[in-house]
């Protein structure tokens, strides 16, 4: 009954980590494979920004010139499978590698015709070329004389049926043993990169997973792909392309292994299991007590489900080291874990809420449709004061005013230094009327307290009302923040609503 019962409480208990770690490992994977590509199309722009100062005048080069300096561009980088130049008029001026059909004609293709007619930065979405049916994502750069106009562009080709970048930095995680494997999709759902070459510009929107991406959501959940395999997906989107990317983890895979973990459970103890039963039935239960609790402790510190329990002594003295030194452990753990959470969501220099504890109430509060307005304060000509007095004295004038601004309002509101001299404060339930008295209050009593420094300092606050101004977090900053900018173009040492800026 015991190996019974311990082969169903490991199996459960196995299943359910396992299930979750692959999750949790799968959507890790997922957003580091989602900021890698983010980085790696960063680098193939400010690629093709640099090689674009070659071209200043490609109109008067000579073509043997023209491509020359093409080819070096191309295989400088490895970024692209062929790169392209194209003049303001839309006609191919040289290609790399070489192709004397294309040269002189006019760009055929619509993603090269809007990089054009774009005149800016430019990645495609994948699309196939009528002539050679390749699948291409195609990105480009303007081209500007010295005199800033305008002269056309230099654009990159990824083949993404052959080898590419993407394979390159991609292709040896593409399946594993285990096999887990990973596609990215483009924001229609079609497939840009696969294990399966063949499916590539597939359209795969129906996929649970992918219908979640398409939503502009990022996760990790199981699932049924369209072939009916129950699957474990992380998924995670990509903000350079908005293209997706999915790591998945067949469930059977979860399963094998806690087969094989059952089996090699069953072989290495049963037939000892079997022998000691008859010896120690008796003494084990008073033996595995103490353990057990431990255990279960353990389980539920784990879980946050209660706190850790004054030691008393144990008869058994193992199982009262042990249990001293676990909860201990535990102990020293959960107070790292404390000072962990408090240093992430503080600022170091004034003890005040950090940029990050500011975005997530502001989000959280936009969630709850709570009421209350936002005020921006920035300290005037703070950088005159570093300049004379030193960053010490800088330092210090920061934790006074920031002092001074947690004990001008109520314990509910939420007060954070934001970056630099800036400090951003929250009022729950507050209209911008109230808002602005409070922003004065901050504002009279900066200027006429006595600083650690000999020389009077003032402060300037932009206010912005939630929803009545905006109901997103970005743009309500933001207006609150140009009414900050108004603040300080009228003279600094004012405050400034943002009634006062929309016309």
């Amino acid at each position: 009954m015991t190996l019974t019962l311990m082969v169903i409480s490991s199996y459960t208990s196995q299943k359910q980590s396992l299930i979750d770690n692959t999750l949790s490992l799968n959507y890790a994977s997922a957003v580091q494979m989602s900021q890698t590509l983010d980085s790696l199309f960063y680098s193939m722009q400010e690629s093709l920004k640099y090689a674009a100062t070659y071209f200043p005048d490609m109109d008067n080069s000579n073509t043997k010139e023209l491509n020359s300096t093409l080819d070096l561009v191309r295989n400088s980088s490895n970024f692209f499978n062929s790169v392209s130049l194209v003049n303001k008029e839309g006609v191919i001026r040289s290609t790399s590698p070489y192709s004397q059909a294309s040269v002189g004609h006019h760009v055929s293709s619509n993603a090269a015709k809007e990089a054009v007619k774009l005149r800016a930065s430019y990645i495609s979405e994948a699309y196939q070329t009528p002539r050679t049916k390749r699948r291409i994502v195609f990105v480009s750069e303007p081209i500007f004389d010295s005199a800033g106009e305008y002269q056309g562009t230099i654009g990159g080709n990824i083949f993404l049926q052959e080898n590419n970048i993407l394979s390159l930095s991609f292709g040896s995680q593409l399946k594993t043993s285990n096999g887990s494997y990973f596609f990215i999709v483009d924001k229609k759902g079609t497939l840009l990169f696969h294990p399966n070459t063949n499916r590539i510009g597939e359209n795969v929107s129906k996929n649970e997973v992918v219908q979640k991406l398409l939503a502009n959501k990022n996760g990790k959940e199981q699932y049924k792909n369209l072939a009916g395999v129950d699957s474990l997906a992380g998924y995670y989107k990509v903000p350079s392309t908005d293209w997706g990317v999915v790591i998945v983890s067949p469930t059977q895979t979860v399963y094998d292994q806690l087969n094989h973990h059952i089996r090699m459970l069953l072989l290495y103890t049963s037939v000892p299991f079997l022998i000691l039963t008859l010896i120690v039935v008796r003494v084990a239960r008073k033996l595995a007590s103490p353990f057990a609790m431990l255990a279960d402790l353990v389980n539920q510190v784990d879980k946050g489900q209660v706190d850790l329990p004054v030691i008393k002594p144990h008869w058994n003295r193992e199982a009262d080291l042990l249990t001293r030194a676990v909860v201990g452990a535990l102990a020293n753990f959960r107070k790292q874990t404390n000072q962990l959470v408090y240093d992430a969501r503080t600022d170091v220099l004034t003890g005040m809420n950090n940029r990050r504890t500011f975005e997530e109430v502001i989000q959280e509060w936009i969630q709850d449709e709570a009421p209350f307005s936002i005020i921006v304060l920035d300290i005037d000509r703070f950088k005159s004061i570093n300049d004379t007095f030193g960053h010490h004295a800088g330092d210090e004038v920061l934790k006074h005013i920031a002092n001074i601004i947690q004990l001008s309002v109520r314990p509910e509101d939420v007060c954070a230094r934001f970056g630099g001299e800036e400090f951003v404060v929250l009022l729950r339930n507050s209209e911008s009327n109230v808002a602005f008295e409070i922003a004065e209050r901050i504002r009279i009593t900066v200027e006429e307290s006595i600083l650690p420094i000999d020389r009077s300092v003032t402060i300037s606050a932009g206010i912005a009302e939630y929803p009545k101004h905006s109901t997103t977090s970005t743009e309500l900053f933001h207006l609150a923040d140009n009414a900050l900018y108004q603040a300080k173009e009228e003279g600094r040492n004012r405050t400034v609503t943002i009634q006062s800026v929309i016309k």
